[in-house]
């Protein structure tokens, strides 16, 4: 029988609960919660994680024909997905909540919308540029795969007696 915890909630709202966890602790590395929902969210990080490892190499070169300014062609290259890679993008994009970019205290509207104009998906787009290759290389340094995650018990919380954990990226 499978450890399913339902922690208090029905299935659709457990579901997106866990989901955007899971996203939150993606894009920030770390969050705080109790522990019984970071061993949730521990689960779905991974296999997103695990999904974004094996495929962000897969990639495709295309070469299209393109009219310059002077309209004559010129051949263009593309760097497109590969079939696993966009399989495996569809599916985060289905499971994660779409986190967008935070403009910075100091950087100007115009920094911003430079640094984020090609970038449609962050939380995706970090997932296969940032942590992929990171953790690809961390897990041929050390032999094994899995064990993105980490747990660090911080005790009770002090409303409701919770047990209260720091659930974060290795």
């Amino acid at each position: 029988m499978a450890n399913n915890r339902k922690l208090g909630k029905k299935t659709d709202v457990r579901l997106q609960m866990v989901n955007s966890q899971a996203s939150e602790l993606l894009w920030h590395g770390k969050i705080e919660t109790t522990v019984d929902r970071a061993k949730e969210v521990r689960k779905v990080a991974e296999k997103m994680l695990t999904l974004a490892i094996n495929t962000y190499e897969d990639t495709v070169t295309v070469t299209k024909q393109k009219l310059n300014q002077k309209d004559e062609k010129i051949n263009v290259e593309f760097v497109n997905d590969g079939p696993k890679k966009l399989a495996a993008r569809r599916k985060i994009m289905a499971t994660l909540e779409d986190l967008q970019e935070i403009q910075g205290d100091k950087e100007k509207k115009a920094d911003y919308k430079a640094r984020t104009a090609d970038v449609k998906h962050p939380l995706v787009e970090k997932l296969f540029r940032d942590l992929a290759p990171k953790y690809a290389k961390r897990a041929e340094e050390l032999g094994q795969k899995g064990g993105y995650t980490r747990i660090i018990k911080l005790g009770n919380r002090r409303g409701d007696d919770a047990e209260v954990c720091i659930l974060e990226l290795v």
